[in-house]
């Protein structure tokens, strides 16, 4: 295989999506191996969107695909300026949009024309495409030998501008790879059919072409190549599900490349130092989502407790909880007994939402209430409730004596009177430290609960 460092020109790499929908998770993984070699050899990641096809892109698309982007931190290095309506700069790059660059594409159109490389035929304008074989070197792949179709043989010959004077892909690929002075192609395996006509253009041109690096696909746990409509294509998906940033580009990375070892959180900053070309594996990725949430759960484990904080009332808040009534210092405790205890943000809401419902909103795990609000633990609750209201101090360290004290005195185990007293706090049989949550819950709160557990066991004797 070659090697992917042997280049005599800074390397710039480039993402060049097309804004007809969101930016699915195979664009995001392309664009982040562009970023990482990029940034692995201190060259440039440039950023440019194909937005010829005014009849399928959106201004929308574009800024869902910006705002993915900008959510994973894959910031790129060039572009023109932005600009208000009135045309004075904000100061920022934008990426290039090809649908500014039509004089471009005619100006590059007219040099294949002059030295018979294209011709004119039904009103749009084809490239004359050769007929040997050609050998596409691949940094991923190795080499590949395209020879043509037996549909190609009788007429090899592709469009470049259309019958109304819109330039196609192959054409306006190829024509910004050159302009732009990209050095490295890393993309999809499926654009592997593309690249011969690709190489075909450069020499026309007679322009040294970039190298390519054809990535494996992604596949959805069946084996199938994932589509738009697949379970976890979409970006938006985590962006708007809370996963956090750097657990989904760790995820990414993971995909597709191995850091020949087995590593698998891995910051940022330690995959830039180590991704290479050749470490691409060369087998299509399946997406596992259990993995990817693993890893999320993994880094909110590590969040700083105020970003923690701040994700999970907002977690909160989207699923319809008032928190408002709710003092800061209450919700900083309830939320730091969660920290850790849960993969993806959402999961809070059945883990947690005891702390925010109102007592009579509370309802008991169908299993675990058959199991332990029973008749014979109903003397234990009430023994228990007792001691609860005498406490003084209703902290942790206090209300863990008040268990072990109270399952001496009845010759019991403490997990024999722990159940019935979470189910009542909590709904759940599992959950935060039960010490913990109920301090923070308090006294009153404790006993209101345990008292309508107690109404619920006798109903049954």
């Amino acid at each position: 295989m070659a090697d992917s460092t042997s280049t005599p020109h800074p390397v710039r790499t480039r993402f060049a999506p097309s804004p007809t929908g969101y930016l699915h998770i195979g664009g995001a993984r392309t664009a982040l191996f562009n970023w990482l070699y990029a940034r692995h050899t201190r060259g440039q990641f440039i950023l440019r969107v194909e937005d010829t096809d005014e009849a399928r892109n959106t201004q929308d698309a574009v800024e869902i695909i910006l705002e993915g982007l900008r959510w994973l931190g894959l910031d790129w290095d060039e572009g023109p300026a932005t600009c208000h309506s009135d045309g004075e700069s904000l100061g920022n790059r934008g990426p290039y949009f090809q649908s500014q660059r039509k004089t471009i594409y005619q100006e590059y159109v007219e040099k294949l024309m002059t030295k018979n490389h294209a011709y004119e035929r039904d009103g749009a304008i084809r490239f004359r495409m050769t007929r040997d074989p050609v050998t596409i070197p691949d940094l991923v792949v190795g080499d590949v030998e395209r020879r043509l179709t037996d549909r190609e043989e009788q007429d090899p010959d592709f469009v470049i501008v259309r019958a109304d004077g819109k330039p196609v892909f192959h054409l306006v690929n190829v024509v910004d790879d050159l302009t732009m002075g990209i050095t490295h192609v890393i993309r999809g395996e499926d654009h592997l059919s593309n690249t011969a006509k690709h190489l075909a253009l450069f020499r026309a041109l007679e322009a040294e072409a970039p190298r390519y690096a054809h990535i494996p696909l992604i596949l959805n746990e069946d084996g199938t190549k994932m589509g738009k409509r697949d379970q976890g294509a979409s970006i938006g998906t985590y962006i708007d599900s809370h996963y956090l940033p750097e657990a989904l580009v760790n995820y990414l990375c993971l995909l597709g490349w191995s850091p020949k070892d087995d590593s698998q959180v891995l910051n940022l900053s330690e995959v830039v130092q180590r991704f290479d070309l050749p470490q691409i594996l060369r087998a299509n990725a399946k997406f596992d989502m259990e993995k990817l949430q693993w890893l999320n759960g993994e880094y909110l484990g590590k969040l700083d407790p105020n970003r923690y904080r701040d994700l999970a009332r907002t977690t909160f808040e989207e699923a319809g909880f008032d928190l408002a009534s709710f003092q800061d210092s209450y919700l900083s405790e309830a939320f730091a007994t969660t920290q850790g205890k849960t993969r993806i943000p959402t999961d809070l809401i059945d883990y947690a939402g005891f702390y925010f419902r109102e007592d009579e909103s509370i309802t008991y795990n169908p299993e675990g209430a058959e199991k332990h609000l029973v008749p014979e633990n109903l003397a234990k609750t009430e023994e228990l409730r007792k001691r609860f209201d005498a406490l003084h101090e209703f902290d942790a360290d206090a209300i863990q004596t008040t268990f072990k004290e109270t399952a001496a005195s009845l010759g019991v185990k403490v997990r024999a009177l722990v159940h019935p007293i979470r189910i009542a706090c909590t709904g759940t049989t599992a959950g935060p430290s039960l010490y913990h949550l109920m301090a923070i819950l308090g006294k009153a709160t404790v006993l209101r609960r345990v008292d309508r557990v107690i109404q619920t066991i006798k109903a049954q004797s």
